[in-house]
């Protein structure tokens, strides 16, 4: 039997991946900055555990309490809205801990037992913005971005090892509330002179004529972490997949 460990399962795509695989009969590990009861189910092959991907002490602990696994699967993320000439070089800095020096960090901490294993499989969710510029959301791109470069690299590093890496894209999913867990981030970051544009943006993020669900990213999380076909790229949605096809 199988272990999947997922970060970022508080919510959104990572609660509803945690739920896939515990499905489909595996082990889950699932993650979260502050755990919450009764999101996941009451199971032995399910265990919720806090950890904060910015912090290596709370990696370390994370992992040795999880025990060997098959699968890591990098969600956890934060979203960030707003003028870059209006946003604080601090919150590029943190948004940057997490989406990409935490992923990079998760990553390095669970390499020493697949590549001695000569087996694993690491899942980096990124995002559609990869895939098609969108305005207003620069340094989030910009911190998904650089997961996709570091990605494409890793992966051809670790295939002496019979270690797999994939990219897992979402589109645009309103129901996962983007910009919830900014915190105090966005504060500030949309000036009067870019008020206009924001609010048409706004508007059209409101009006989208494709939506990626939940269930689209964990699916696609599922087919990443069992595929051997050599495929990088896992669009998550019908917008993601129209994206990936035009791009």
């Amino acid at each position: 039997m199988k272990t999947a460990l997922i970060t970022g399962c508080s919510s959104g795509y990572g609660l509803e991946t945690a739920r896939h695989f515990h499905a489909q009969g595996w082990n889950v590990v699932a993650t979260m900055r502050t755990p919450r009861e009764g999101i996941l189910p009451q199971s032995e092959r399910l265990r919720v555990l806090p950890l904060d991907v910015t912090r290596p002490e709370s990696i370390a602990a994370v992992l040795d309490q999880s025990g060997p696994i098959d699968v890591l699967v990098n969600n956890a993320g934060i979203g960030l809205f707003g003028a870059f000439e209006a946003t604080p070089m601090a919150v590029v800095r943190d948004v940057f801990e997490t989406n990409t020096f935490g992923v990079m960090a998760m990553t390095q901490a669970v390499l020493p037992q697949f590549r001695a294993r000569e087996s694993g499989v690491v899942v980096n969710v990124t995002s559609s913005a990869t895939l098609a510029p969108m305005p207003l959301v620069a340094v989030y791109t910009a911190s998904k971005m650089a997961i996709e470069g570091f990605t494409r690299s890793l992966a051809l590093e670790l295939q002496a090892f019979n270690v797999c890496v994939k990219l897992v894209e979402p589109g645009y999913g309103p129901s996962t509330r983007f910009t919830q867990n900014t915190g105090t981030r966005m504060e500030g970051t949309i000036p009067e002179a870019y008020t206009p544009f924001a609010q048409a943006v706004l508007t059209a993020f409101s009006q989208p004529a494709m939506v990626t669900t939940e269930s689209d990213v964990a699916e696609a999380v599922w087919s990443a972490a069992n595929d051997r076909s050599g495929q990088l790229r896992f669009p998550a949605g019908a917008d993601a997949v129209a994206l990936a096809q035009s791009a």
